[in-house]
C-alpha cells in the first residue's frame, strides 16, 4: 500500500479483535511515529504498550478512576467502564512529555504527538491493521495518569485501540476541498 492509498483508506475502527500487530508489525509503526516533525528535536512523545492481564488491569484504573470522581457509579456503569479496554487486543497509550523551551510553544509539542499517532495508525494500517484513537475524561483523571506511571510533566494524548477489524469499514465519503482550502491572495 503507497503512502497516499494509506491516508485515504484509513477509518477508525471501533471493534477490533486477534490478531494484534505483532513484534514487527509494532517496531515498524513506531519507527514510523518517531519520524514526526519535531521542532528542536525534543522528542516530546513516549508509549506504553498494553495487551492481556494489562488491558483488565487498566478496566480496574478506569473503574477506581471514575469512583473517585463519582462515588455513586452504578453497576452498569462499572461494567461498561471494565470492558472499555477490552475493545482491542492491544492498546497503546501515546503520552506527550512537555518539555519546556523557550522557542518551542506547548502547543507544539502536542501536534509533535499527534502527528506521530497519525504515522503510527497509517503504519499499522498499511500494514493489515486497524486501530481507533480514544481519549475522553479517563485520559486526564490523575488516578489513571498516576497508575500508568505519569510524571508531572506528562499527559494522555490517547488510548490507541490496535488489533483487526471485526468488520469491514464503513464506507469514505471524501470532503469537498474547496470547502476546506481556500487560496490567501494577501
Amino acid at each position: 500500500m503507497d503512502t497516499l492509498d494509506a491516508i485515504l483508506t484509513r477509518v477508525s475502527q471501533g471493534k477490533l479483535v486477534e490478531p494484534a500487530p505483532d513484534a514487527a508489525a509494532l517496531a515498524a509503526a513506531f519507527a514510523c511515529a518517531l519520524r514526526a516533525p519535531d521542532h528542536r528535536v525534543l522528542r516530546p512523545w513516549r508509549y506504553l504498550v498494553l495487551r492481556g492481564d494489562a488491558l483488565r488491569q487498566l478496566g480496574e484504573v478506569f473503574v477506581d478512576a471514575s469512583r473517585a470522581a463519582n462515588p455513586d457509579l452504578d453497576a452498569n456503569d462499572v461494567e461498561r467502564l471494565r470492558k472499555m479496554p477490552l475493545r482491542a487486543p492491544l492498546i497503546v497509550v501515546a503520552v506527550t512529555v512537555h518539555k519546556p523551551d523557550p522557542k518551542v510553544p506547548d502547543e507544539e509539542l502536542l501536534l509533535s504527538t499527534g502527528a506521530a499517532v497519525q504515522n503510527f495508525m497509517l503504519a499499522l494500517h498499511a500494514q493489515g491493521f486497524a486501530t481507533m484513537w480514544r481519549t475522553g475524561l479517563l485520559a486526564k483523571a490523575p488516578l489513571v495518569r498516576a497508575a500508568l506511571g505519569l510524571s508531572g510533566e506528562e499527559s494522555i494524548s490517547g488510548f490507541i485501540y490496535a488489533g483487526t477489524a471485526a468488520a469491514e469499514p464503513r464506507r469514505i465519503v471524501p470532503l469537498p476541498i474547496g470547502e476546506y482550502v481556500s487560496e490567501w491572495q494577501g
